[in-house]
């Protein structure tokens, strides 16, 4: 049997289902935080448990994205191609974006190399392209610009 993945990962992979669904459906980031707490988050599905996450962290991400999204798309938008905007990137690689982000302006005590390799190892798990090939370039240089 494989190892449960450590709450932290489980945390950040809702926390960019979470944004995808802010965006999707319109909804407000209380009602969205709320639904993951009380409807996802260790519950038992089809007789098997789901993995147990780092409630506390995943509301912190989530929050805080929407709190400091400006300052997030601006730094995202800094490492863009010329011509290209943020809303011009698919949505699930946008939260992964804002996600890693949000962690690299907020969490110093997170490893720069855990925050690239977490949200490279999550854009795996939504996209078989160039797509977490992005993600690792995109934050690796957006670290630099934060973090040095």
């Amino acid at each position: 049997m494989a190892a449960k993945p450590q709450a932290r990962s489980v945390a950040r992979l809702a926390a960019i289902q979470a944004l995808y669904q802010m965006e999707a459906a319109q909804a407000g980031v209380d009602t969205v935080v709320a639904e993951f707490t009380t409807y996802r988050f260790e519950r038992d599905l089809e007789g098997q448990t789901l993995a147990v996450a780092d409630e506390a962290f995943f509301a912190e991400i989530v929050r805080g994205i929407v709190a400091e999204q400006g300052g997030v798309d601006r730094a995202i938008a800094r490492r863009l191609a010329t011509g290209w905007k943020l809303d011009r990137i698919d949505a699930t690689l946008r939260a992964t974006l804002r996600a890693g982000v949000y962690e690299l302006m907020h969490r110093p005590d997170v490893p720069t190399e855990v925050v690239i390799d977490e949200y490279v190892e999550i854009a795996k798990s939504f996209f078989e392209g160039p797509e977490p090939g992005f993600v690792n370039g995109a934050l690796d240089a957006i670290a630099h610009d934060e973090r040095v």
